[in-house]
């Protein structure tokens, strides 16, 4: 009795180990940015590795928005201030024109679309504070750099 007992928390420790590398393994890979499609002042942004809870995606924001800015000078505003960042999740990667998928016209191929996954959105109306829009709801940055989820927030 005392040797199943012994394998069984064995196998626990293992597993429940194997489980928690993996989670350390997946929230800690470098985001990929594959490339940036522009439209005005709609930018989709397509990536691998994006971190998966929505404080993690809020925090990658908030530490990678000015490198962003210099490296691929977004977000641009419009006139009037607001803009749409959407992050997309590559997949397998881009493919030809079909129902449904999100197609970028800037790119003079047949392949130049992929399947619509959106990861997570930031979004500025006007010159409020942005907006931050995941699967799980919307989230607001406070003044005092608080973030706080904003009631109804579902997609």
């Amino acid at each position: 009795m005392k040797a199943n007992l012994r394998k069984t928390l064995l196998v626990l420790v293992v597993a429940g180990g194997a489980i928690m590398g993996y989670f350390l393994w997946l929230t800690t890979r470098p985001v990929e940015i594959i490339a940036v499609h522009e439209d005005g002042n709609y930018c989709s942004v397509l990536v691998k590795n994006f971190p998966i809870t929505d404080k993690g995606k809020i925090d990658w924001w908030l530490r990678n928005k000015d490198i962003l800015k210099s490296r691929y000078d977004i977000p641009k505003p419009a006139t009037y201030g607001g803009y749409d960042v959407t992050f997309w999740k590559f997949g397998d990667g881009y493919k030809e024109d079909k129902y449904d998928r999100l197609c970028f016209d800037d790119m003079k191929t047949k392949m130049n679309c992929i399947d619509k996954e959106p990861i997570f959105t930031i979004k500025r109306f006007n010159y409020e504070r942005e907006i931050f829009i995941t699967y799980e709801g919307r989230y607001k940055l406070k003044d005092n750099g608080k973030i706080i989820k904003l009631k109804g927030g579902g997609p």
